[in-house]
């Protein structure tokens, strides 16, 4: 048993079994999963060079509404909550590969394979991919691998608060230095607009080879980004492993004073501190970066982990009723297929976006855009539970674990009639 460094008593992290623990985190990333979607489906018709630039400006109506709900509620706390899982994952395999006596080699062949998954899904279907920087960050997460689950949480925590400082200091910067210092002044902010309406362009109206094109240069321009997105993944990894080896999640019915606190507590930071920075700034009109968005955005990205934290909570309460875990048990098939509908999720998009596909860039609102990411992911739900009702992996992690382990595992549940 993995010692808990005074903390509530743990079940061993071995694979967690039933509906009360595999189940949840299986219901949990399928939740994640359609939140990823609903940000994520934005990108498959706005140019790269507006990222950063919060919420599409000049919207009115429903689609206004429904960019600003997903700007709140949903921009940054399903991608924390799916990296909070990753850490849990994490958590779950080095104990099952500790057993085996091969944790470091399987792990890193693991990782391997992701980073792999990764470049290939940026390369040829979606730039936004974020398995190559999970696959970077996890490389760290090794090396953190013995650390007793307070010291994961505290290094966690640390992290994450000071890359928002960070940010915080840069919006203060800000105050005393003119942005055309800085290089985000309106000269800067003119040639981002004409790279992304030439970038625009080709997604709507290219081939798969001129959009394919597009899409490495798309991914070196964003490259820059790792620097901030692999610690961030990293100190969230390290929040959900001490979330699954504190024993906690393993046992929510014995551990509820603390799951109310955490969603008491949690929800209310998380969500004043959003709330704050939409008040300030949803987003830049003219794609420059002043004082006021900057501030905006770093109090958006504080909020978020606090926030999905607090959401968990909520959710793992709501699991220990019979009602609860029916109602989010219909999401724990696309949760078991993650990476695969993840990257199904991205085809799916880019054949409806793109000039190889439909050609819908530009041509569907915001209100639209969120209603078709949710009918796409309810449709994941249906066919992933008709798929894992005859198979015992989604294909990709079927994939995944062959090249991980070495040796094909059994696919289908029964073996076909002679």
């Amino acid at each position: 048993m993995i010692a808990t460094d005074g903390e509530a008593p743990a079940a061993a992290p071995a694979p967690l079994q039933g509906r009360g623990r595999i189940g949840l985190l299986d219901a949990l990333r399928g939740l994640a999963l359609a939140g990823i979607f609903v940000v994520n489906i934005e990108w498959f018709t706005r140019p790269w060079q507006e990222f950063g630039n919060g919420m599409a400006q000049g919207l009115a109506g429903a689609d206004l509404a429904a960019a600003w709900f997903v700007h709140v509620f949903v921009a940054g706390k399903f991608w924390v909550l799916f990296s909070l899982l990753f850490g849990m994952g994490f958590a779950v395999m080095m104990e099952r590969a500790r057993a085996s006596g091969r944790a470091t080699p399987i792990y890193l062949r693991r990782l391997a394979v992701l980073f792999a998954i990764g470049i290939a899904h940026a390369l040829l279907l979606w730039v936004g991919d974020i398995l190559h920087a999970y696959a970077i960050a996890g490389l760290v997460l090794l090396a953190l691998r013995d650390a007793a689950p307070r010291v994961q949480l505290g290094i966690g925590l640390a992290l994450y608060l000071g890359l928002h400082v960070l940010s915080l200091l840069a919006a203060a910067a800000l105050l005393v230095v003119p942005p055309e210092a800085m290089g985000l002044g309106a000269d800067a902010a003119a040639e981002s607009a004409r790279a992304g309406a030439d970038a625009a362009a080709i997604y709507a109206g290219g081939g798969f080879a001129g959009v394919t094109a597009q899409r490495l240069d798309d991914f070196l321009f964003l490259a820059p980004n790792l620097v901030g997105v692999v610690p961030m993944a990293l100190a969230v990894f390290l929040v959900g492993s001490w979330l699954l080896r504190s024993g906690r999640i393993a046992d929510v019915a014995g551990n509820r004073g603390f799951f109310r606190r955490m969603a008491v507590l949690g929800l209310s930071l998380g969500l004043g501190l959003t709330l704050w920075g939409a008040w300030l700034a949803t987003g830049s009109a003219a794609g420059t970066y002043d004082a006021r968005w900057v501030l905006a955005a770093s109090l958006h990205g504080l909020g978020a982990l606090p926030m999905t934290l607090g959401g968990v909570a909520a959710l793992a309460l709501a699991w220990t009723s019979p009602a609860g875990s029916r109602l989010l048990g219909i999401l724990a098939p696309a949760g078991r297929m993650a990476l695969t509908n993840y990257l199904l999720q991205s085809l799916v998009a880019s054949l409806v976006f793109y000039g190889y596909g439909l050609a819908m860039w530009g041509r569907i609102g915001h209100a639209g855009l969120l209603l078709l990411a949710l009918a796409v992911f309810a449709l994941q739900v249906a066919a992933s539970r008709w798929w894992l009702a005859r198979y015992r992996f989604g294909p990709l992690e079927w994939a995944w674990r062959w090249a991980t382990y070495g040796s094909r595992p059994p696919m289908r549940i029964r073996a076909p009639d002679a």
